[in-house]
């Protein structure tokens, strides 16, 4: 076998591992290492273009005896200016190789910086290969530097040309990696810039809603934390973490298409209150004026006067109950049946059914009807984000997103999933979600829950069958919820 076949299968070999790397920082590692290692050299430098300067990315001197990762997360280099004061940035304002056999012999370039970090270093800085890492466009991205290369005795001795092809190659390696993980980069990048619109839109609508998706990002992003620290035996993958945090910024974008009257609406009647309101004030006024008009009634309109006032002040306070026992319901009820005047003179009902069927409401401000356009949010924010094509890691964010509210039991919605249809994302999500609604301060129809009471219902629930009680138990542990 020839040097040539060699080192073509060696490169085609390290092509295959290269391209099998996902993490760009150990790419970079990688393709630095397999340089130094094809040329037989002591130290090497991967460097990043960015606009005038050039940033240290990947720094190994094997004479150290430090590994590479460690050596470049403690690095601490200030950028490298395009000026010629620099060889690596005369690679790039020249658009070439360069191959040094000596730089302190060097006639053609200033290597001030060079010498000055040897001397911080305590370095020899002897033969030198520079090579431009350019994309597929001939664009320079960056800059692969090796320094000293060795002969078997250790000796440092020119870098020889023959490899200088290698070593290009794996530039471009590492000019195509670089161009690939900016272009995800972008492109995730895009995505959470959609994510935070999105709910800043949610924000713009209702205030209290966008500070719910906040609160629970923290929550999951604390619990998350803890739960590597302490080395759980449950966790989520660290590829699949951010497409988790994804979906739970994005569990409630489904909340753009719900009426705003029903996702804020504060108490019972709610748009009904002004009306209804007017009427009872008319109807009195109305009584007032038949009993002026008419003496010999004067006592029976004075009655019912004083009946629609006591129905009013009792439909007020029950307005903004948290809670309706049977006899408030069936008192409530008894008005659908009264009847009054309106401006013109006319009778007409004192409650509509409308009115009537808000103001009855035993729990909460909704009506059976508006819950279920509230719950239909779910379903809104499956179909909005499954057609965004999400893809590879973030595949899961539609599902995971939309499922929000199944319960273990089958009693969730929007699909009555149980037990194992559902996915240990989706039950944590659940639990931040019903947690911090719980809890949350601002919302216009309840007040805020202390947290020992909020655990003590979501602890009911899992004995329920509804949530994960190991999750729950974890979660509770963790006191990520603390704010």
């Amino acid at each position: 076998m020839t040097k040539i076949d060699f080192d073509l299968n060696r490169m085609i070999a390290i092509a295959i591992d290269l391209s099998a790397e996902k993490d760009f920082d150990t790419l970079m590692q990688k393709i630095l290492l397999e340089a130094m290692d094809v040329c037989h050299c002591d130290a090497g430098t991967v460097y990043m273009k960015e606009k005038d300067h050039l940033n240290f990315h990947t720094v190994y001197t094997k004479s150290k005896g430090i590994p590479a990762a460690e050596q470049s997360r403690n690095a601490n280099l200030p950028p490298v200016p395009l000026k010629r004061t620099h060889v690596c940035a005369c690679a790039v304002i020249d658009n070439k190789k360069i191959n040094l056999p000596d730089i302190y012999e060097s006639k053609e370039y200033d290597f001030t910086g060079a010498q000055k970090y040897d001397a911080i270093n305590d370095y020899r800085t002897g033969s030198m290969l520079v090579i431009p890492m350019c994309d597929e466009k001939d664009e320079i991205i960056g800059v692969l530097q090796l320094i000293n290369s060795l002969d078997e005795d250790g000796k440092i001795i020119p870098f020889d040309p023959a490899y200088e092809q290698i070593v290009s190659a794996l530039a471009s390696l590492a000019a195509v990696s670089l161009n690939n993980h900016k272009l995800a980069q972008e492109v995730t990048d895009l995505l959470h810039s959609f994510v935070r619109v999105m709910v800043d839109a949610i924000d713009e609508r209702s205030s209290y809603n966008a500070n719910h998706t906040k609160s629970m990002v923290k929550y999951a992003e604390k619990f998350l934390d803890w739960l590597t620290e302490t080395d759980q035996d449950w966790q989520i993958p660290e590829d699949k973490r951010d497409a988790f945090l994804m979906s739970v910024w994005l569990h409630d974008i489904g909340k753009l298409i719900v009426s705003l009257e029903i996702m804020d609406k504060p108490d019972r009647l709610g748009v009904f209150y002004n009306g209804l309101k007017s009427r009872v004030e008319i109807a009195q006024l109305m009584e007032r004026l038949r009993a002026f008009e008419d003496p010999a009634q004067a006592d029976t309109c004075e009655e019912k006067a004083r009946t629609f006032k006591e129905a009013w002040e009792t439909i007020k306070e029950a307005n903004s109950a948290g809670f309706l026992d049977d006899g408030k319901i069936e008192k409530l009820r008894s008005f659908g049946e009264l009847t009054c005047m309106d401006a013109s003179g006319e009778t007409i009902p004192f409650l509509t059914d409308a009115e009537l069927e808000a103001i009855t409401v035993r729990k909460g401000t909704l009506t059976d009807k508006e819950r279920h356009q509230i719950e239909e949010h779910v379903t809104y924010t499956a179909r909005m984000l499954s057609q965004m094509n999400f893809r590879g890691i973030y595949e899961n964010v539609p599902f995971w997103a939309g499922a929000h509210h199944e319960l273990l039991n089958g009693a969730g919605y929007p699909n009555h999933l149980e037990g194992d249809e559902i996915p240990n994302a989706v039950r944590l999500l659940t639990i931040l979600d019903i947690y911090d609604a719980l809890t949350a301060e601002g919302r216009p129809y309840k007040p805020a829950m202390p947290s020992a009471k909020a655990f003590a219902i979501l602890h009911s629930m899992q004995e329920e069958g509804r949530l994960d009680g190991k999750m729950l138990d974890l979660f509770e542990q963790s006191e990520a919820w603390k704010r």
